[in-house]
This record gives C-alpha cells, structure tokens and sequence, in this order.
C-alpha cells in the first residue's frame, strides 16, 4: 500500500532502468476500471504525456515499468479521472458520514496481475495525516510520509463510499458522476450536506436530484439558501420542484423571492397547484392562515370510519398531515376533529362525528404566538384553520410550529 503524494514526482522508469520522466499524476477511468490506475502521466519537454500504467517494481528509486513504451502525448478523454487535478483537494460527499469533506490524499494499493503489478485506489484519506502527507510532501523523505498519518491517525472513506462533487463544467462535465446515494438519505441530512458545500457544488448537487427529492431538501434547508438555490434554476424546473411540496412551504418560500422569480415560477406550475399556492399567499406569513397547508382529509355528515380508512389508503399528500381527520357540515363547518387513532380502534360503520372530542380550531388572522400556545395548551398534532364564516380551510401541522419556533430562536 503507498499513498498518492508517496508516488508523484517518482522517476518513471523502462525496464532496463532507462529515465522516461518524472510521474506527475494518474487516471483511473471510473466507467470501465471503477478503481484501476489505467494510465500514468508524466511531464517532459514542458508537456504531459501518457502511458500504460503496468509496473514490475516500485520503491524510493522509482516505478519501473511492465514493458518498454513509448509516451503518448497527454489527450485527456471523456470519464478519465486525474487523481492529483481531479480528486486532491476536492469536496466529496461522505454518504454513510452525511457530511462533506476534503480530499487530502489516495491510498493506493499495488496488485499482482500476470507477471506485472497493477495500481488500486483504495480509499481516500480526508483527516489529518492526510494534509501532513501534502504538507510536508518533497521536504522529507518519502518513506516518512506514512509515519505521519501513523502519528497524527487516519480518517479514510472506502473508494466505492463517495460521490465526486463536480465543480468545473469545461473540465469535468463530461465524467459520469451521479447522486444516486443521496437519494438514500432522509432529507435532513441531505440538507446539512448541501448547506456545507461552496456554492458551485451546491447548485451542482442539488440541481442533480430528482424532483421530489429536492422538493423534501429544499423545505429542510434555510429560508436564505433556498431562495439562492430556487433563483439558479430555469423557472420550469423550479415549478416542477415547487410542485412536489406542500403548499404552505411553497407559498412560504414564494413569497421570500423576488416578485419576477416567482410570477415566473407560478406561470410555469399546473393549474391545480398553482391557484393553491396563490391563495396561500394572499395571507400574512406570520398568521394562522399564512402558516397553514390546505393537504387535510375532511368528511361530511354521514362519513363512517370506514370512508375514513378508505381516504387515508388513498392519500398521496403529506403524512404529517393525516393525524387527524375533520368532520364537517355541507357548508365546510367544521363539526368534529377526529384523531387517527381513534379511526383505527373504531368499528367500519362508527360514525366519524361520534369518534370527535371538543374541538379546538384557530381564525386564519390570528397571529403565530397564538397558534403556538394553542398547540402547547392543548398537546395537538393538526390545528384546523377556519376563515370569517368558520368554514374549514386548512391546517397547521405540529412540524410547522417545530419549524416556525426554530427558525424564530435562529
């Protein structure tokens, strides 16, 4: 095992131990060999050349090559990695961590194959032996550089573990790097992932998520973020994000962009989820009206536990907010409201008014503070919002409180 900074600037040698150059760097090519050195780089003349990256022997003295070649002249391709220009120094994304880091160095592994030895990365080093090895790389001999990661400990992520962070769109647009690993994560985590990258690997991160997925980021990241990360977006992309969240969130975040970036985002929406959005918006953000979402279930007379059951399996909105089911009169008053389990105790054919307590429910202008010792007071899960004729017109969910007392102590 060697590490990258053991190996650059070793003499690269032909098997008669003839001088071919200096090494310089190595390619790994991800989409045929996900680790293997394929190639070795080397400058001479004042230009970077390429050659095959078989070897019989490697130490302090040099790397002497499989077989005598002749280099080509550097002609880097489509999905080749530079593993000093393109990984060193680079912020990769840790998925089983859920953090991003720094790439410090690249442990490499030598492999016997045939009669002549390949290079592996193995794994990554993002701790601090790592930048001691980079620091100190050419003022020491190169057979110290181990001791210091030995000295100061290691901190390494498995080759296979990480995702590149692409940062430079001339240089690596081309290269198959995906996000699916992400996708994986609950969208907190994603969250803190994106808020720790500099700003060109946020938007190259985000912008390769799948619709939903950014949808769920995009409402746990912070309110200033998510108006940097929306503006960078075509508005028909960021409708179709904007689409997938709820509501309230959407409206919450709408009303934070400029007037042009929004008008634009609501033009490129359906028409269903637009027109919710816009009424969402017309109420003040810090009142019950303003914080509330208009995904709830409600029943009119006559609905069974049964009707309910069959609402909740057919429910495509947001989980946190089927809690509690609403039983309303024909002209949306609100009548019951109906914990879910108690829906699961009761028989099909109770009626969803019978299951009901006293009901607690909030006018759409009252303010943020009331809504939230409403939900102290009484221990709730859904609070339902009422408008001037105490019709039923949306809910506000216990996450939306968590979310709004968070943001008010920050």
């Amino acid at each position: 095992m060697v590490y990258l900074t053991q190996i650059l600037g070793l003499p690269v040698l032909n098997p008669d131990g003839s001088l071919i150059g200096k090494l310089r760097d190595v390619i790994v090519e991800p989409a045929q060999h996900r680790n293997t050195v394929q190639k070795l780089v080397l400058r001479r003349d004042g230009k970077l050349w390429e050659l095959p990256a078989r070897f019989t022997a490697l130490d302090d003295s040099g790397l002497r090559l499989a077989a005598a070649t002749v280099p080509l002249l550097l002609t880097p391709e489509s999905g080749h990695l530079l593993l000093t220009r393109d990984v060193l120094d680079q912020q990769i994304i840790d998925v089983n961590g859920r953090k991003v880091v720094r790439v410090n160095d690249v442990e490499l592994e030598a492999v016997a194959v045939n009669g002549h030895h390949n290079l592996n990365a193995t794994r990554v080093d993002v701790g601090i032996g790592g930048a001691l090895r980079r620091l100190f790389q050419g003022l020491v001999p190169r057979r110290w550089l181990p001791r210091l990661s030995n000295w100061a400990g290691t901190s390494v992520i498995p080759w296979n573990m990480f995702d590149l962070v692409e940062t430079d769109p001339a240089r690596r647009v081309k290269l198959q790097i995906t996000y699916k690993a992400l996708a994986q994560l609950h969208p907190a985590d994603v969250a803190d992932i994106v808020e720790g990258l500099a700003p060109a690997e946020r938007e190259a991160v985000f912008a390769s998520l799948e619709n939903e997925v950014a949808a769920e980021v995009l409402g746990e990241v912070e309110p200033r973020l998510q108006r940097k990360l929306l503006e960078n977006l075509d508005s028909e992309r960021a409708a179709d994000i904007v689409e997938e969240m709820d509501p309230d969130e959407a409206a919450d975040m709408l009303a934070e962009l400029p007037q042009e970036t929004s008008s634009g985002i609501l033009e490129d929406m359906e028409a269903s989820e637009r027109e919710e959005v816009s009424e969402l918006l017309e109420f003040r953000e810090d009142s019950a009206g303003g914080r509330m979402t208009t995904d709830f279930l409600a029943f009119g007379p006559g609905a069974t536990v049964a009707d309910g059951v069959a609402a909740l399996r057919a429910f495509d909105g947001p989980v946190e907010t089927v809690t509690t089911l609403f039983a309303v009169d024909v002209e949306m008053r609100l009548v019951a409201s109906v914990p879910i389990a108690r829906i699961l105790l009761a028989a099909g054919d109770t009626l969803l008014t019978e299951l009901g307590g006293d009901t607690v429910a909030i006018h759409q202008h009252r303010k943020d503070s009331d809504v939230a010792e409403l939900f102290d007071k009484y221990n709730l899960l859904a609070l339902p919002v009422l408008d001037s004729g105490d019709r039923l017109i949306g809910i506000i969910t216990a996450d939306d409180v968590i979310s709004q007392l968070r943001h008010r102590k920050g």
